[in-house]
């Protein structure tokens, strides 16, 4: 959605690098450089603005003259103002006292409203309610029905009184619901409502009039992210007519120029507080703007990652693994190798998880290019080995090759570059287990420039940074690395308003991508 928006800015902030000092006119070019670059995004004129102003009044200030890296700290600004663009803070569900909750989504025919009711169900769910779906929405064809499939798909109960096609009265309806989750002890209510349009003022006092009748603790406005200019025009008449009380974006994982998701927050004072980003159910997931700020500056989010990672992975599975790696490599065998690689994927499509990771715009169309289907190409080789094969694949000699790869489907070669990739993989995770580090990553344990894990033989010194010899220039340089660390960033890791072009992929990570 936002890989135009994040090239124009990646870009207007190379050419700051290197730079000791900013002038006026660096600033002004660099802000002339932002606005075409959100103006092109889609970005309403007023949000920009007033953007731009605050960026140019506090570049100007003192916080960027007497910077010891004036280019970091513009990206600074930038960054923080962006946040305060997206909504500030994570905006949380309002839960009521007495449950049930209730929640009644509503927007534009077409904007994915009953989909993402399944989503936010499923969302739910998993944070430890009960939530039931209702359909309300009477005037779309198969509304009801498309709304009973998904709910069945996302696990959660369904309140679907009438057959909708125009038939039954969703105000009744939504009324009902009430009662039937209090029979049932449900905590959560989503209500999902017809679509309509702005000035459809028939729909628009359907709408009125169901939110009159459940009195919701929460109205989400669903908006398109594709839709542009549109989404903010649509936002300030559903608020007029209706009235919401946070913003819920659909279809971010479009290639529109997602200027709505920028602007909406902004101009209606409501903050984002879901989003969609695929077709799957699991595509879902409250809105943080520091982390969108991020990713939209090419920093990645690596906290969304941590989450994903902790919601997949066992914490005893995990202890366990590192135990028997620290065994040793022959402890971990590709039966090991196989289900860490399924856990990876139940986190998600794997170009998205890498995209999560700093400085990875610079892969951008190597991402894109990424292969999913190679995994289920690694799971069926593997799988078509003997168990004695996937304790021991030292044993797969010329003709297991050939009977693996005949039952996998694929070439020998692919079986024999398996086996490879499996035993460096063995080799590297024993390491990390040990405490020796990862291989190519600076900075950590059993790398040059880092510390820790056993040494064994007579290694080549490794060559840091000279440092100056002039007293002056070398408290300088150590006062520069000092305000670095202040800003934050894992070892390797670029933090807020540094440069995300300093991070290095592992090899291990850069051989799984396709050639440029």
């Amino acid at each position: 959605m936002f890989d135009t928006l994040s090239d124009r800015l990646s870009a207007t902030f190379k050419n700051l690098r290197g730079k000791g000092r900013l002038s006026e006119a660096d600033i002004d070019a660099t802000a002339r450089e932002i606005r075409i670059a959100l103006l092109e995004a889609d970005v309403a004129l007023t949000v920009v603005r007033a953007f731009i102003k605050q960026v140019k009044e506090r570049a100007l200030g003192a916080e960027v003259s007497q910077a010891l890296n004036p280019a970091q700290q513009v990206i600074k600004i930038v960054n923080e103002e962006l946040i305060g663009v997206l909504g500030g803070e994570t905006r949380r569900l309002r839960f009521a006292k007495n449950p049930p909750t209730v929640i009644m989504l509503a927007g534009l025919q077409g904007a994915g409203k009953t989909t993402l009711a399944g989503k936010l169900g499923r969302w739910l769910q998993q944070q430890g309610h009960t939530p039931m779906l209702v359909a309300a929405d009477l005037q779309r064809p198969n509304a009801v029905n498309q709304l009973s499939v998904v709910a069945e798909r996302a696990g959660v109960a369904v309140f679907a009184p009438e057959p909708g096609n125009g038939v039954g009265d969703p105000v009744k309806v939504a009324k009902d619901s009430i009662t039937y989750a209090r029979d049932k002890q449900h905590d959560v209510v989503v209500v999902d409502t017809a679509g309509r349009l702005g000035i459809d003022q028939e729909l628009m006092q359907q709408a009125a009039d169901i939110r009159d009748a459940v009195s919701p603790d929460e109205v989400l406005f669903v908006v398109d992210a594709m839709i542009g200019q549109d989404a903010v025009t649509t936002a300030e008449a559903f608020q007029e007519g209706v009235g919401f009380d946070g913003v819920v974006l659909s279809k971010l994982d479009g290639d529109a120029r997602g200027g709505a998701a920028l602007s909406v927050a902004k101009v209606t004072g409501k903050q984002i507080m879901f989003a969609s980003n695929g077709e799957k159910l699991d595509d879902f997931d409250a809105f943080h703007p520091d982390r969108m700020a991020s990713r939209i500056l090419g920093m990645g989010d690596m906290l969304t990652l941590i989450e994903k990672a902790e919601q997949t992975f066992s914490q005893q599975e995990a202890e366990k693994m590192a135990a028997k790696l620290a065994k040793g490599p022959k402890e971990f065998t590709l039966d090991d190798f196989l289900a860490q690689m399924e856990q990876v994927r139940k986190m998600g499509s794997i170009s998205k998880l890498l995209g999560m990771m700093p400085g990875m715009g610079q892969m951008k169309d190597q991402i894109n290019n990424l292969d999913e289907r190679e995994v289920d190409r690694t799971a069926a080789i593997i799988k078509s080995m003997t168990p004695a094969e996937r304790a021991e694949p030292t044993i797969i000699n010329g003709s297991r090759r050939a009977r693996i790869a005949r039952g996998s489907g694929v070439d020998v070669s692919a079986v024999k570059g398996l086996v490879e990739r499996f035993f460096d993989a063995r080799k590297m995770m024993s390491r990390m287990a040990q405490g020796g580090g990862m291989p190519g990553m600076p900075g950590m344990p059993g790398m040059p420039g880092g510390g820790g894990g056993k040494k064994k033989g007579k290694q080549k010194k490794v060559k840091g940074k000279r440092q100056s010899g002039n007293p002056m220039k070398r408290r300088q340089e150590e006062q520069a690395a000092a305000a670095r660390r202040a800003q934050g960033g894992a070892p390797g890791i670029p933090g807020p308003g540094q440069d995300p072009g300093d991070f290095e992929l592992p090899q291990e990570f850069k051989d799984m991508l396709p050639p440029k």
